[in-house]
């Protein structure tokens, strides 16, 4: 089988927080990649993999940066796939990663990024956002993802 889901961050220090969706992506069952390229210091590289994913049967595309934030938006303007935001808090970030935010969230009109929150949680919610698209055309993923969530709630109502 091969990764539907492709998840792209800007460092490897941004591994250890964006390791929240691949565990998500793993637990609903959702096989993934992971690739380390920057928007700014590898741009030839990273035109290269967009190009490679559609072909490889990729179907959405979860992306982690920090600081400027581009990478989700420098994915987004090479391919039509379903493109995730994960705003990360980079070592010289601006009130805790607004700045990433910001930069993520904030794309010019045809260019659409589904943002998510900053940090862990936002990277947990990128795979489940990516599980609930892919879910649309897969109806044992969506059971799963409802799974999913009604043991959230009963976690919440066990209180």
């Amino acid at each position: 089988m091969s990764a539907r889901v492709a998840i792209v961050m800007g460092s490897s220090s941004d591994e250890t927080t964006m390791h929240a969706a691949v565990e998500t992506l793993a637990g609903l069952g959702v096989e993934t990649e992971t690739r380390v390229l920057s928007a700014h210091r590898t741009p030839d590289a990273l035109r290269e993999w967009v190009a490679s994913l559609e072909p490889r049967g990729v179907r959405v595309v979860i992306c982690g940066a920090g600081g400027a934030a581009h990478l989700a938006g420098a994915v987004a303007a090479q391919t039509t796939l379903p493109v995730i935001g994960v705003p990360l808090q980079a070592p010289n970030a601006i009130a805790g990663g607004l700045d990433a935010l910001l930069s993520t969230v904030q794309m010019p009109r045809g260019v659409p990024v589904a943002t998510v929150a900053v940090g862990e949680a936002g990277a947990a919610n990128a795979g489940i956002l990516a599980a609930q698209i892919l879910a649309t055309s897969d109806a044992e993923l969506g059971q799963r993802v409802r799974k999913l969530r009604e043991g959230m709630a009963a976690k919440v109502l066990a209180g």
